[in-house]
């Protein structure tokens, strides 16, 4: 088969490589239907993520076909679509019993395209299949389904619950990539008096205008300065940080009102600064988190009844084969206006949901 392999920083390439094969009783192997390219993979290319060596297939998240499963596999069988999640969950150590499954201590956790071969490839082993793939309703496109893979429950867990997000709250919105944008989208379903995105990107605050975004802001034209006329000065409940760069960050800590919460989201590869020495007596809550994907189910089934716009989000779709062009188109977000880039999309029958 091919997939898309990290050979060092600046260095991948769409090539053969062997298939993949059960290896333990709790695996399944998946065709992979539709595939998307994560900000995560990016820096992964960059060096920033040391732990992914060479010859490690990228990507960690899909929609496919299972094809064959070990003999512990008891929800999902052959000829299954299903929905890779970016997390696997071993199901048994303290983490996965507390439905805590990014920290999954039993071999689970963030692996795929991070410790083992991952998704960007035309077949993919995934561990853990029974807690780590979901079943998909046919009424889910795989374009819009595989978004429900990361980006949406990472938006709604690590931004949305984390920053505790309530009826009549300001929310502020850092960054209006994809993660970003997630966390608009779901926001709302929180009932809040407003959502402020802010972004250096006009194409990207456009897109925020079309979630329903109340209000959006140039980053260099003093966001701080908008949100404190919107609230008479007090700052906004709830701050997430969808970027990943220290400069967002403070940001966020600054906008925030006394007895707020700021929600990290954003991947961070430099230091960023906490001034303590003025959130000491603001009694401000700050969060960080990777994702812990206990929110796909009712994410899945909010999407099968059309309450997700996931669709808003796919920007530019690709063939499996044209993987190093969408990389590229992926990269230059600035210039192509990328959003998330999709790959694949094999037609499908209809599989229900099961009962939750």
């Amino acid at each position: 088969m091919k997939g898309y392999v990290f050979h060092g920083p600046g260095q991948s390439a769409w090539e053969e490589i062997p298939d993949p094969a059960v290896k333990e009783p709790t695996d399944a192997i998946v065709r992979v239907d539709a595939v998307t390219i994560c900000g995560t993979d990016l820096r992964i290319l960059k060096g920033d993520v040391p732990e992914v060596h060479p010859g490690t297939v990228l990507g960690h998240e899909a929609v496919g076909e299972v094809m064959e499963v070990g003999g512990d596999v008891r929800t999902v069988g052959p000829g299954d679509r299903v929905l890779v999640s970016c997390i696997s969950a071993c199901g048994r150590c303290r983490y996965c019993r507390e439905s805590a499954y990014g920290q999954c201590r039993g071999g689970g956790g963030w692996i795929l395209g991070h410790l083992i071969d991952g998704t960007q490839a035309e077949y993919v082993r995934v561990p853990y299949a029974d807690l780590s793939v979901h079943a998909l309703p046919g009424a889910v496109e795989s374009k819009d389904a595989v978004l429900l893979a990361d980006i949406f429950p990472t938006a709604y867990e690590v931004g949305v619950l984390n920053g505790r997000v309530r009826p009549g709250d300001t929310v502020a919105v850092v960054g209006a990539g994809p993660i970003g944008l997630a966390a608009i989208a779901t926001a709302r379903l929180f009932a809040p008096e407003r959502i402020v995105a802010v972004d250096l990107a006009t194409s990207r605050l456009d897109a925020a205008k079309r979630l329903r975004a109340d209000a959006v802001a140039d980053a260099r034209e003093d966001p701080e300065q908008l949100i404190a006329d919107l609230t008479d000065g007090l700052g906004a409940d709830v701050a997430i940080e969808a970027v990943g760069v220290p400069e967002s960050f403070e940001m966020c800590t600054r906008m925030v009102r006394p007895g707020g919460h700021v929600a990290n989201v954003g991947v961070h590869g430099k230091p960023a600064t906490l001034h303590l020495e003025n959130l000491w007596i603001k009694n401000v809550t700050i969060t960080t988190g990777l994702v812990d994907t206990y929110s796909t189910p009712t994410l899945l089934r909010m999407a099968a009844a059309g309450r997700l716009p996931t669709a808003q989000l796919v920007t530019h779709t690709f063939p499996l084969d044209r993987m190093e062009e969408a990389y590229d188109v992926f990269a230059r977000a600035a210039d192509t206006g990328a959003l998330k880039v999709v790959l694949g999309e094999q037609p499908h029958k209809e599989v229900a949901v099961p009962a939750v």
